[in-house]
């Protein structure tokens, strides 16, 4: 038995964009939603397909929630497989915020919107975190507007959520997130369905991720998507490659300019010495100070004819 890959764009909305109660389930589960706040009913709304490169795409999956005491919200699910995009999330978010505008009362109240997005990469490297001395972010982590003196955290309207797979422990989970995304981390190298499994969306979820339900124009749209995500990945790789190149050949030519203004400095001071002038430890530091060729050219032509080192580095 041969399971899909649940993040596979095409994957992901053959199970979560035709299956609500699997959706429900990992939308309360991802914004941990229980009691009065879980989620109890699901409006899809029309989603973009927005290229990244030729051919390649990402998923979003827009719906209208209602929780149990009656408070609705959008909530948009993606799936990015490269980093470098993730600004994209604040854009979307706002966009889709704003967009309710257009089709609301003035001063009406809009529909808060949180951006989900699932994420094969790691956002906040725990390295980093450490080095910075800043508390980790957890594998997923929930972000909103808070004012930084009070803590409050009364603007809403906007929020995130970020699911970094990367992260996850090799421990498998018994439920909630944890156990999403362990599926999403795993079903493609599952032989079968684990019989230990929950019942309920966790093992519904993997059982339509089962290859050989799909059809020949299944298989065929799973394998596109293997490809533009494939492409997408290489193209992503190929611009932090020449961005890195980039950044080693300033710092090359950086290097080069210091050790030839290095070199400069350490030849004027010699002319000086040579012809026994007193260079003050200030004139010194300032020479040894100089990075521009131009002005060193003319110093070293000055040091070979003045009579005092102040002459040197004093401008005309």
């Amino acid at each position: 038995m041969v399971f899909a890959d649940l993040k596979n764009d095409f994957v992901f909305r053959r199970i979560f964009a035709k299956h609500p109660e699997l959706l429900r389930g990992l939308l309360n589960d991802l914004l941990d939603r229980r009691g009065d706040q879980a989620i109890e009913a699901i409006e899809y709304l029309p989603s973009e397909q927005r290229s990244r490169v030729a051919g390649a795409r990402f998923s979003i999956l827009d719906v209208r929630c209602r929780d149990r005491a009656g408070a609705t919200f959008v909530a948009a699910m993606q799936l990015l497989h490269v980093p470098g995009y993730i600004n994209r999330d604040f854009y979307d978010a706002c966009k889709a915020h704003i967009h309710q505008a257009r089709h609301a009362e003035p001063n009406a109240k809009l529909t808060d919107v949180v951006t989900i997005s699932i994420c094969d990469f790691v956002l906040w490297p725990d390295a980093e975190q450490d080095a910075l001395k800043l508390p980790r972010v957890p594998m997923l982590s929930r972000w909103n507007m808070t004012e930084c003196g009070s803590g409050n955290n009364g603007l809403l309207q906007v929020q995130y959520a970020f699911l970094e797979l990367p992260k996850l422990s090799s421990r498998r989970p018994d439920n909630g997130a944890e156990l999403w995304a362990w599926l999403f981390v795993h079903a493609p190298k599952m032989a079968e369905v684990p019989a230990d499994l929950p019942p309920g969306p966790y093992r519904e979820a993997v059982e339509l991720a089962n290859a050989s339900t799909f059809t020949q124009l299944e298989l065929d749209a799973y394998q596109r998507v293997v490809f533009e995500i494939q492409q997408t990945r290489d193209y992503g790789d190929a611009r932090r490659a020449e961005g890195r190149a980039r950044a080693e050949g300033r710092a090359r030519a950086e290097g080069r300019a210091r050790a030839r203004a290095r070199g400069k400095a350490e030849a004027i001071l010699l002319i000086l010495k040579a012809r026994g002038i007193v260079v003050s430890s200030e004139i010194r530091a300032r020479i040894a100070a100089c990075a521009d060729d131009a002005i060193l050219d003319r110093w070293i032509a000055r040091a070979a004819t003045a009579a005092l080192a102040e002459e040197i580095v004093t401008e005309p």
